[in-house]
């Protein structure tokens, strides 16, 4: 009998295995692509799933009820990455995930969703370079089951943080839209209640000024740094474009490390805290980020400019928050090539609405607020997410036991 997972060779005392099609349907006949006139744009009511969540919105279903929808590429599958989701009342699905639901007495679809999650497929892909798992395939995969009272409280327990995780996650949904609509209006309106004036930006404040990021900044020029200068311990980060997120976060967990020394020999490229760095070249052009000084002293890789104020007019969070907003025109004038880039001269004439000091002090303090929220959620999501994968790896390898436990429902 094939196992998903050679971790389960020997199976933890009380469970058994048993094949997939043994203990789910399959409703694969159902899957279809969308229709020429959905492909469009025409959106609908229905969610249109796909092999890793929901792609788009119909007008039609074919399934109603609750599923587990398991990721058909292999693009979509690794060592205990979620490969699979669960699907509840009406929705159609395209032909990159398999349709299956537990059946009565043997698992429930939220247990069988984590274990299949946990377990390692990548040895049962086959097919082509992107490599498919097949019905066929599927079928004869065995699962390690525990008793089925087990497996609910399992779920149970799992399904508890899964649903915290999602309330933080609609929590930061609602905030960043707040903070979007918040925006617009501090940028168009400003605080003053003043009459409007049209500007080549659009509205804002009638006595607001427009200049340039050149009027206001200097734009430097990171280092490239090699990768054979890096160092295993006792370093200072290379802060580089991986490391800045699409949020406007710093993550440092691909962090590289170079000498200490350099920070002497590279003094030039040493980073200090609030400054902004911008991504303009490759895939990820456009990303802006602000560093922390948690990650203190850092170095400043190449494919990104570091935007300096040179001028007492304007507050480096009052710009940065500016940014965010003004590179969106750029990002949609730029062709889509992978390997793609900002002038400086271009980034250089970006026009800024600047009200007084005193008033973008105002609108920043306002804006940081709400990043401050947002960041409180995103870490307690992450808290969260750490705790789910610790969990699944306890109890889906039965090193915590819950048959015991009395759970409410």
């Amino acid at each position: 009998m094939n196992y998903l997972d050679p971790e389960f060779s020997t199976l933890p005392d009380g469970w058994t295995s048993k094949k997939l099609h043994d203990v789910v349907e399959i409703h694969n006949t159902k899957r279809q692509p969308l229709n020429a006139r959905e492909r469009e744009g025409h959106k609908g009511i229905y969610p249109y799933c796909g092999a890793n969540g929901v792609v788009d919105y119909i007008d039609d279903y074919r399934f109603d009820g609750e599923y587990v929808l398991i990721a058909e590429d292999g693009g979509y599958w690794g060592k205990h990455q979620p490969s699979s989701y669960i699907m509840c009342g009406k929705f159609w699905v395209n032909n990159h995930a398999h349709v299956v639901c537990a059946k009565d007495g043997e698992t429930t679809n939220v247990f069988f969703s984590n274990i299949v999650n946990y377990l390692n497929i990548d040895p049962f892909i086959g097919g082509d370079a992107r490599g498919k798992l097949t019905k066929a395939i599927l079928t004869q995969l065995a699962i390690p089951l525990p008793q089925l009272t087990e497996q609910k409280k399992i779920a149970h327990i799992l399904s508890t943080v899964q649903r915290a995780i999602e309330a933080q996650e609609r929590i930061i949904q609602t905030t960043t839209e707040l903070k979007k609509a918040l925006m617009h209006k501090l940028f168009t309106e400003g605080l003053r209640n003043e009459p409007q004036k049209q500007t080549e930006i659009g509205l804002v404040p009638e006595s607001w000024e427009i200049k340039t990021v050149g009027y206001y900044c200097d734009i430097l020029n990171g280092y490239a740094f090699k990768s054979e200068d890096y160092v295993s311990t006792g370093g200072i980060p290379n802060f580089r474009v991986v490391n800045i997120s699409w949020d406007g976060t710093v993550s440092m967990d691909d962090c590289k490390f170079l000498p200490k020394s350099f920070a002497d020999s590279h003094e030039k490229y040493l980073l200090n805290k609030g400054d902004i760095l911008f991504v303009m070249v490759g895939a990820t052009r456009g990303k802006l980020a602000q560093i922390p000084g948690s990650i203190l002293p850092a170095l400043m890789n190449q494919n990104m400019w570091r935007i300096v104020p040179s001028s007492e007019g304007i507050d480096r969070d009052y710009l940065f928050h500016h940014l965010r907003r003004s590179v969106v025109g750029l990002l949609q004038e730029d062709d889509d090539q992978a390997r793609g880039f900002f002038k400086k001269s271009d980034f250089r004439d970006i026009p800024l609405a600047i009200p007084s000091l005193e008033e973008q002090i105002e609108i920043r303090t306002g804006l940081g607020a709400l990043e401050t929220k947002l960041g409180q959620h995103a870490a307690k999501a992450a808290q969260l997410k750490d705790l789910f994968r610790t969990l699944l790896h306890e109890l889906m390898t039965a090193k915590t036991r819950v048959h015991e436990l009395e759970l409410s429902s």
